[in-house]
């Protein structure tokens, strides 16, 4: 999970350097598996009526800022939206 949250300050930080596979490695632990891929494109689902899918695609290595900044804020979203366990221990 450290990883994950490291990954994660790194996509709020400098959303121009962030690593394509680690935009998927995220968008994979927060939102499942995808539901295409394979192409050049890869598509998650989000439980977020208004905003229903991310959509990540890969340009050299490196994934598009404007995505980066979309997964950012829906994990913001979802975090806020699901209690952590730490909120449930107090």
């Amino acid at each position: 999970m450290a990883k994950l949250d490291k990954i994660l300050r790194q996509l709020t930080d400098s959303p121009h350097n962030v690593r394509f596979s680690d935009l998927a490695k995220v968008c994979d632990q927060l939102f499942g598996q995808p539901r295409q891929q394979g192409s050049s494109h890869r598509v998650y689902s989000t439980p977020f009526a208004d905003d229903p899918r991310i959509n990540i695609q890969n340009k050299h290595g490196l994934a598009k800022h404007y995505q980066v900044r979309q997964v950012s804020r829906a994990a913001a979203r979802l975090q806020e939206t699901v209690p952590t366990r730490q909120g449930a221990a107090a």
